[in-house]
């Protein structure tokens, strides 16, 4: 399979593109800066420089019209700052301006790709305390939630041209780096532990687990939203304790509220503060068997 991604450098798209390269794939990476790309990528994948800035170039359209398959994984991180406004249009448009630039490529594409698989979050849902989200549930209230909408509604606009276009919603994905490594030193000291109340829920994902849904994503005929996270959702502070007794330390110290809103505004209270409890119903039913279906089972796999 000939695949274009994009995001290729990213958390998830550097082991996307070990594991398709590692499978005999051929991968072509979309990126602003192809120096730094091919020190991260293995040396079989290609590198195509591009930037949303300059639209559906003649050498994007050329790469889609030679791929078989599309992976949207570009984004600026959302918890890289406080959320200025200037920061909100940059996350909006890093995800859904690049989205909708690729699709005007691929409408001007004479061949074209089969699938377009395109990055989504769990963010979609919005608060909404205990309830169990499958992806029948509909869409929340807030920055995150609107942002989602806007993200898939603009990867949707490829589904008329005859691209199968799927919309995996991502929780919070558990690797090497990422967000755990942002909670390990804390927690590794014996400072670490639930965040407020801690029963705001986290929907969560081991990177490989993500790593091998989107692979059958690529290859199964599944449309529209699934649900990219672990079939047992934790809340903040059963994960506290879970990663504690994984470490062998104490989860005692509790951060409170304010101190979150006062440095984080409005980051925190949609990102830290509340969650989502998100069952992965779609892939369940279609047999994805999880390597790491609880926490446990994940942190004993990722923290050494």
């Amino acid at each position: 399979m000939r695949l274009v991604i994009t995001g290729g450098t990213g958390f998830i798209g550097r082991a996307l593109c070990d594991r398709l390269v590692g499978l005999g794939h051929a991968v072509t990476v979309l990126t602003r800066d192809a120096a730094r790309a091919r020190d991260h990528l293995p040396p079989q994948a290609a590198v195509l420089g591009w930037s949303p800035a300059v639209g559906a170039s003649p050498g994007l359209i050329r790469a889609l019209e030679e791929s078989d398959a599309v992976v949207n994984l570009a984004g600026e991180p959302v918890a890289a700052g406080r959320w200025s406004e200037a920061r909100k249009a940059a996350i909006r448009e890093s995800r859904v301006g690049t989205t909708a630039v690729l699709v005007s490529a691929l409408s001007r594409s004479g061949r074209k790709p089969t699938v377009f698989v395109s990055a989504s979050a769990i963010g979609y849902y919005g608060s909404r305390g205990d309830e169990a989200l499958t992806e029948e549930a509909g869409a929340g209230r807030g920055f995150l939630a609107e942002l989602c909408q806007e993200w898939e509604t603009a990867a949707s606009v490829a589904q008329p041209l005859g691209i199968r276009v799927v919309l995996p919603r991502i929780g919070v994905v558990l690797g090497p780096g990422g967000a755990l490594a942002k909670m390990l030193p804390a927690f590794r000291m014996g400072l670490g532990g639930p965040i407020s109340r801690g029963t705001q829920w986290m929907s969560w994902i081991h990177r490989s687990d993500l790593i091998e849904l989107l692979l059958t994503l690529l290859t199964q005929d599944i449309r529209g939203p699934i649900n990219a996270t672990a079939p047992e959702p934790v809340t903040n502070e059963e994960f506290s304790r879970v990663l504690g007794r994984v470490l062998h330390r104490p989860t005692w110290a509790r951060v409170p509220a304010f101190m979150l809103k006062l440095v984080w505004g409005q980051m925190a209270e949609e990102l830290l503060l509340t969650g989502q409890r998100v069952v992965p119903q779609r892939a369940q039913a279609m047999g994805l068997r999880f390597g790491y279906p609880t926490l446990d089972e994940a942190l004993h796999d990722l923290v050494r």
